[in-house]
């Protein structure tokens, strides 16, 4: 149960997942998403960042007598970056150790959570981060886009440890996690993906990658905005490049020294 009582003895402390989904009227694939992940056995909890009523009655009925789900619900909305902060904290409040990121839209494999949930197990410091395989509904502008925050990533890091340090589903160990976010905020909107990923390398978490099936629905919604939301990747890749450079020795030495896996 994903509740303040939190996981119930100290044998599910040391690995105790929950899954976070941030919604923004993403009210027709919700139902879906959420119950693929109880299925597989994760508590999950649904931040609702400002939605209509719509999907705001949807996600009412959705939770209505549930107790493996549980709903957070923002005033206003404050972006996908705002919703997963939001999320973190609570199930960090609630004692659990590992956060399961996952879009609400139904671009992301849940098939695949066992293997995120597997390799978190196995390595339980480490980020588990989702490595696309895309299929041709990708916009073919998103797909070739990408590689230019890949090459950031791979200089702000100085190491290819991240295949993808945008996509949105991936795992976390939440003490790490937690600790980051007390130490400076988290960007509020699009460029939490990507910010956090570094943020947390930056720190020392090792990094896992998945290999997992995305797909960009026939009539999805998306809150992309193209001039707004790439403003603020290119004033994120700014800041993380500055913030290398007195960083560059320690990550080179970590590169240097580092054990093979």
């Amino acid at each position: 149960m994903l509740g303040p009582a939190g996981p119930r003895d100290t044998a599910e402390r040391r690995f105790a997942p929950c899954a976070v989904v941030p919604i923004y009227n993403h009210g027709r694939t919700i139902e879906a998403t959420a119950n693929a992940l109880a299925a597989h056995g994760l508590p999950v909890l649904i931040v609702d960042d400002g939605s209509h009523e719509d999907t705001r009655r949807i996600l009412d009925s959705l939770v209505a007598g549930r107790d493996d789900l549980c709903l957070i619900r923002l005033a206003r909305n404050g972006g996908k970056g705002a919703a997963l902060s939001a999320g973190f904290r609570a199930a960090h409040e609630a004692g659990y150790t590992h956060v399961l990121q996952i879009d609400a839209d139904g671009q992301h494999d849940t098939a695949d959570v066992p293997r995120f949930l597997a390799e978190a197990e196995a390595a339980p410091d480490a980020m588990v981060c989702g490595s696309p395989i895309y299929d041709a509904s990708i916009p073919k502008g998103r797909l070739y886009g990408r590689y230019l925050t890949h090459a950031c990533v791979w200089l702000e890091t100085l190491s290819f440890d991240i295949q993808d340090s945008m996509l949105g589903y991936r795992l976390y160990p939440l003490g790490a996690t937690h600790e980051e976010m007390s130490r400076k905020p988290f960007p509020p909107r699009m460029d939490f993906d990507t910010e956090i990923a570094v943020r947390l390398y930056w720190r020392g978490v090792p990094v896992r990658n998945v290999a997992t099936r995305v797909i960009y629905p026939e009539n999805g919604l998306s809150h992309f905005r193209m001039w707004r939301d790439n403003a603020r990747i290119t004033a994120m890749h700014t800041r993380l490049l500055l913030g290398m450079l007195p960083r560059a020795p320690r990550l080179l030495l970590r590169k240097l020294t580092r054990k093979p896996d």
